[in-house]
């Protein structure tokens, strides 16, 4: 039998309502000229078939465990598909101006907690069943990680933010001082002070 901790339970039936929410959000809000695309269409209408189609099966045998490794799969899939949009537009726009790292800092080291706790909950109960019985739960952490990382390095390494006052600073101080050209951002805006 795979463990199922209740903080486990707790987790996803917050992540159902949360979803609930946002999707009537989504139907009674103005959107003003947005509109869903076909391929985000195509792709809920895929989930939503497959879900029920499952359930179906599931319910007349009582193939639970079954029944929730494909929703197990349809989740890490869906991680996969919500990540990729917004890697590739900071790729295309080489920036990340407009684009808030606070919550892909909160989804890394929840990743790390969650991956965390298996390797807790594998030692203390001398089993590592938490981890390969519960596939679904460590490929969600190993994506959503994988491309925290991906943002991460976007946003602090390939593409950081400018800094708009010391660029200015620094622009004034070479117009005023052009001999010291090269000195650098800090001793050129320390010989203005």
């Amino acid at each position: 039998m795979n463990p199922v901790a209740s903080n486990d339970v707790a987790f996803s039936s917050h992540a159902v309502l949360i979803s609930v929410v946002t999707l009537y959000q989504i139907a009674v809000y103005e959107r003003g000229n947005q509109k869903l695309s076909k391929v985000t269409a195509g792709v809920v209408l895929v989930v939503l078939l497959t879900a029920g189609v499952c359930v179906i099966i599931a319910l007349p045998h009582h193939h639970w465990l079954w029944l929730i490794s494909i929703f197990n799969g349809i989740q890490v899939g869906l991680t996969i598909i919500k990540y990729i949009p917004q890697a590739v537009m900071n790729f295309m726009r080489k920036s990340t101006d407009g684009w808030s790292i606070g919550l892909v800092l909160l989804d890394f080291f929840g990743g790390i907690a969650n991956y965390l706790q298996m390797i807790m909950q594998s030692i203390d109960q001398g089993s590592w069943k938490n981890i390969y019985g519960n596939i679904g739960k460590l490929l969600v952490a190993v994506v959503s990680i994988i491309f925290d990382i991906i943002f991460m390095c976007q946003h602090y390494c390939l593409y950081p933010p400018k800094d708009t006052k010391l660029d200015a600073a620094n622009n004034n101080c070479q117009r005023l001082l052009p001999m010291q050209f090269n000195l650098g951002k800090l001793q050129c805006l320390t010989t203005l002070s």
